[in-house]
């Protein structure tokens, strides 16, 4: 078991969701990975409402026992994957609301991007990545991008094709060595 730990996090909680099979995916492909130990973290188990902290995240004087729980969950991991729909040329508003709860757990820590939508979901990550920086939040350089349209039968069942398998090698290994290299720089 590695000491690496990181989060795969599932940005959409919609009913009816292609964000589950993609996280699903990512996970299985992560699986056989011996670097790091991944774990899916659903937002639909994080039922955050609309932020709702009076102090400012960047204090990291949280008084909501949902914002605690969030907290303690996302601080224990020391790299991301963000798995994101793209509506409306961005990213959802239910991964921008749990990823503006908190600050500190974020920084200096890694992060890499999986997308999905009609143009694969590239507006949604490059939104993400400013996001990103500002929490101090390394980004990776590969992404993975799936389409509504040659990645997904009838707009609903997940079919990647085989070229999306290297990719994510590339992406797993961008990840596990920033977030090792990062985990230095926390200690």
């Amino acid at each position: 078991m590695s000491d690496l730990k990181i989060a795969i996090i599932l940005g959409s909680t919609r009913p009816g969701r292609n964000g589950k099979a993609v996280a699903d995916w990512v996970l299985e492909k992560a699986k056989g990975r011996s670097d790091a130990d991944y774990e899916l973290v659903d937002l639909a188990d994080f039922p955050l409402p609309h932020l709702d902290e009076a102090i400012p995240p960047s204090l990291g004087q949280y008084a909501n026992e949902h914002t605690k729980a969030w907290a303690e969950k996302i601080a224990s991991y020391d790299g991301f994957i963000f798995v994101t729909p793209e509506y409306n040329h961005s990213t959802s508003g239910v991964l921008k609301n749990a990823i503006d709860y908190l600050y500190g757990e974020w920084n200096n820590k890694a992060a890499a991007f999986v997308s999905y939508g009609a143009l694969g979901g590239a507006r949604a990550i490059e939104h993400l990545r400013a996001i990103a920086s500002e929490l101090q939040l390394a980004h990776v350089r590969q992404q993975l991008s799936f389409s509504l349209y040659t990645d997904f039968e009838n707009f609903s069942a997940f079919k990647p094709g085989p070229q999306h398998d290297e990719a994510a090698g590339v992406l797993f290994d961008q990840l596990e060595s920033w977030s090792r290299a990062l985990k230095t720089v926390r200690a």
